[in-house]
């Protein structure tokens, strides 16, 4: 299949992307990695993000497009692949229908990850690193330390990051609902937007998504 994950910050979708490509068998391409390997490997195009980045400048979309469309013509990603991060604007959704198009393929889903504001701000303002080991992580509400303030695992002292305070996660959110929300309309106007609900267990929620992906394939 060839699936593109989209959701708000907060939804899981990291989590979620990396579960359903494994149990789907395809790539997961996140824009993230793109980034990471293009920049550590020194390809034209990684230089070319990390000039703009040097600048303190967002990288503009042609470059994103086109790290994308190499890494979906690599051998692995033949049989389909989970985009998580990409497209993020109307944009860019519709270079990659470009791209997809000249290849004669197209895509099967859209997953849309759904959950309420309020429960993202509470995901992740709730979030606490520790400060000897970004690994451990806790959740006030979730997964909270024994002692307050205090790493379970090494005694460190654990810490909200300034990403994760609720003012900047608000923010976060007007930003998607600005940019990336508009491209599920975009998407929807094709028939390809698989709606479900990411609040509950991991383990649900990937069994939920791999049964509303199942019925979109069969309903093709």
């Amino acid at each position: 299949m060839r699936i593109v994950l989209v959701g708000p910050p907060g939804a899981g979708k990291g989590t979620q992307a990396v579960r359903l490509a494994k149990e789907l068998a395809i790539p997961h391409i996140s824009t993230g990695d793109l980034f990471r390997v293009n920049i550590s490997q020194g390809t034209e195009l990684g230089k070319l993000a990390q000039s703009y980045m040097d600048k303190g400048e967002l990288v503009p979309d042609s470059v994103t497009i086109g790290m994308a469309k190499d890494r979906m013509e690599q051998k692995d990603a033949e049989g389909g692949f989970l985009l998580d991060g990409f497209p993020r604007n109307v944009e860019q959704a519709e270079a990659l229908d470009e791209l997809l198009e000249t290849e004669g393929i197209k895509l099967d889903a859209v997953l849309d990850l759904e959950v309420p504001e309020d429960e993202v701000v509470k995901r992740i303002a709730g979030r606490r690193i520790c400060r000897n080991d970004s690994s451990h992580v806790f959740h006030v509400t979730y997964s909270p330390p024994k002692k307050e303030g205090v790493c379970d695992v090494c005694g460190g002292e654990l810490y909200q990051r300034d990403d994760d305070s609720e003012d900047t996660v608000r923010t976060r959110l007007e930003i998607y609902h600005t940019k990336t929300e508009p491209i599920i309309d975009y998407y929807k106007a094709q028939g390809l937007v698989v709606t479900i609900s990411s609040l509950g267990p991991v383990d649900e929620i990937t069994q939920r998504a791999l049964e509303a992906l199942k019925r979109e394939k069969a309903e093709q």
